[in-house]
């Protein structure tokens, strides 16, 4: 069994693997990463969401990277502290929204932020004000929320994060 792990979120209404979680699941293989993809489907509230997290994230044998997209951006910082993460990497992170929990304390651990200028559902002013409080590297891209069109660049970005 491989002692690094990656652990991703997908989105509020996303699958497990969906096209950017596949890609960069590659990516973290590539580089002797053993990878998890929760299933948040079928789940509606952010805290049971959180919870199965939790439970993912409990048997594992090392301090996991988190990766989240949107809602699952939210809940990879959510956990980071309490799973003792060793880094995060956040798309579109679904922060400081009416209807969400406030975002407890992250994890002190290198933290990359990856928002669209043209995200339509979670302004990107969101995600510079969590890469500021969290000193995060930080990429803004010509994309939307999905950043689809930036999944190329992402990868790239993601494949040197795991360095």
């Amino acid at each position: 069994m491989l002692n690094r792990c990656v652990v991703f979120s997908h989105g509020k209404d996303a699958e497990p693997w969906g096209s950017k979680i596949v890609a960069l699941a590659e990516r973290a293989r590539e580089r002797g990463y053993s990878v998890e993809s929760v299933d948040y489907r079928g789940i509606d509230s952010v805290e049971a969401r959180l919870d199965k997290l939790l439970a993912a994230c409990a048997g594992l044998p090392a301090a996991p990277v988190l990766v989240g997209s949107s809602l699952g951006a939210f809940l990879a910082a959510a956990a980071s502290r309490r799973v003792a993460a060793s880094r995060l990497f956040l798309m579109a992170p679904a922060v400081d929204l009416p209807g969400l929990p406030t975002l407890p304390e992250m994890a002190a651990c290198p933290t990359t932020v990856v928002h669209g200028w043209r995200d339509e559902v979670v302004p990107v002013e969101k995600g510079i004000a969590l890469a500021r409080a969290q000193r995060a590297t930080l990429h803004v891209v010509d994309d939307d929320h999905r950043l689809h069109a930036s999944l190329p660049r992402i990868a790239q970005w993601f494949d040197e994060f795991l360095r």
